[in-house]
């Protein structure tokens, strides 16, 4: 049978899914001397026989970032998708845009968020095995087809759980906030198609200010955020991870009974844009990046992502939905094809690696790591000395990277406890 190509798939309103076959877990490859432990990269052109189990996420807890990005325990920064109109505009409102700098990439909101749910979660929550964002976690399982760009981790361990937060450099951080003039617009871009997209209610009000086009939800700022924070697993480890959402579709149809958010998230919705499909080079560049999308969606639970297709100056020709769990087809059987398989096989590899490092060097728990990951070679661990774990602190009350508040909480009876010791079935895995 042909292969389709994605602008055949593209027209298409559906495709049935199908079972998968799944990747086998396999023992890391250790190289060690007295600085640093490695683990090669998989051979990504073999295939895969056995799935790496994967837990499908149930939300904890959630939460908001008001206009001064101070974190809220309430839905007020969730927003409804909505149908954007077409031709839309997304370089409208550039000259408004209010863009919260990029700094450290901490952890602490999804710590304060872990602590509240601990509280008052009714599932148990002392064997979290990973607590870090959903980004970073995105970052690991995708490394394997990364060509480009190297990242960094620091990692704690701490009661037996490990806390990653990705290394950002000061030269690093300098590049994101002077990024160039073209680069910001493209940005921006995908910012602005949110806002079409998204409206404080399930049925959207109509602007009052006749100088704003049609659909506009409103200028971008972009302090302003809807996170969740869920509860996973991958092979043996449970993991606890925290994302933006960008925003959840109403029930059908909606009525007073139904327009509150239902903390499921079978309604979670991810936005994005691309350019709009030219040609087989674009059809090619497009489905590279349905890797991040796949898992950035996949690892939440959001079950549906939204794509605006534009032109190179901003003007949205199409958009299309896309069901997270069909992506994979999409890209199946054509050169070059990424494999979800291969990257929770790795993931999980990862996680394994990182646990043994840690049991072999008996170091003590406010011992800092730097875990490297370098394009088409591998990952590298090295543990920190003293004066690079003073600049991971950054000069503010941590240890380590730890908040010292949660340094202090994570050391007392039943601190990484749940309230409650109810436990309740294991979720179904999340289908690939």
């Amino acid at each position: 049978m042909s292969k389709r190509t994605t602008s055949q798939w593209l027209a298409e309103q559906s495709i049935p899914t199908s079972d998968e076959p799944s990747p086998q877990s396999k023992k890391p490859m250790l190289e060690t001397n007295s600085h640093k432990d490695t683990l090669q990269y998989p051979d990504t052109s073999k295939h895969i026989n056995q799935q790496t189990p994967f837990q499908q996420p149930t939300q904890l807890i959630s939460f908001s970032y008001n206009s001064s990005h101070t974190q809220e325990f309430n839905d007020s920064a969730l927003r409804y998708y909505v149908d954007p109109p077409p031709g839309a505009k997304l370089n409208y409102g550039y000259e408004r845009w209010i863009r919260e700098p990029d700094g450290r990439a901490r952890i602490d909101s999804l710590l304060q968020a872990f602590a509240k749910a601990r509280k008052t979660s009714i599932v148990p929550l002392h064997d979290v095995g990973v607590v870090t964002w959903r980004g970073v976690i995105t970052r690991i399982l995708t490394s394997p087809y990364e060509e480009r760009e190297e990242f960094e981790l620091n990692m704690m361990s701490v009661n037996g759980t490990l806390y990653f937060e990705e290394h950002i450099s000061e030269e690093r951080l300098k590049e994101k906030n002077n990024m160039k003039p073209r680069h910001r617009i493209q940005m921006y871009y995908g910012y602005a198609f949110e806002s079409y997209c998204t409206s404080e209610t399930p049925t959207p009000k109509v602007s009052s200010k006749p100088s704003e086009p049609v659909g506009w939800g409103g200028d971008v700022d972009t302090n302003v955020q809807w996170c969740s924070v869920v509860r996973t697993k991958l092979g043996n480890t449970r993991l606890l991870i925290g994302g933006e959402v960008d925003c959840v579709r109403a029930p059908y149809p909606v009525t007073i009974a139904t327009e509150r958010y239902t903390n499921q998230t079978d309604t979670f919705v991810e936005l994005k844009t691309s350019l709009a499909i030219r040609g087989s080079h674009d059809e090619a560049k497009f489905e590279k990046k349905l890797l991040k999308f796949y898992f950035q969606s996949f690892l939440l639970g959001v079950p549906e992502i939204v794509v605006g297709f534009r032109t190179p100056s901003g003007v949205l020709t199409t958009t299309q939905s896309f069901k997270t769990i069909q992506l994979p087809r999409m890209v199946r059987g054509k050169p070059g094809a990424w494999d979800p398989l291969i990257c929770l096989a790795w993931g999980d590899r990862v996680i394994s690696f990182l646990k043994d490092i840690v049991r072999r060097a008996a170091s003590e728990e406010s011992s800092v790591w730097r875990v490297k990951f370098i394009p088409q070679k591998g990952v590298t661990v090295t543990m920190l000395d003293n004066m690079n774990v003073e600049d991971v602190r950054g000069g503010e009350d941590r240890v380590g990277f730890l908040p010292t508040w949660y340094w202090h909480e994570s050391h007392t009876t039943g601190g990484l406890e749940s309230a409650t010791c109810t436990t309740l079935a294991g979720n179904a895995e999340w289908q690939i």
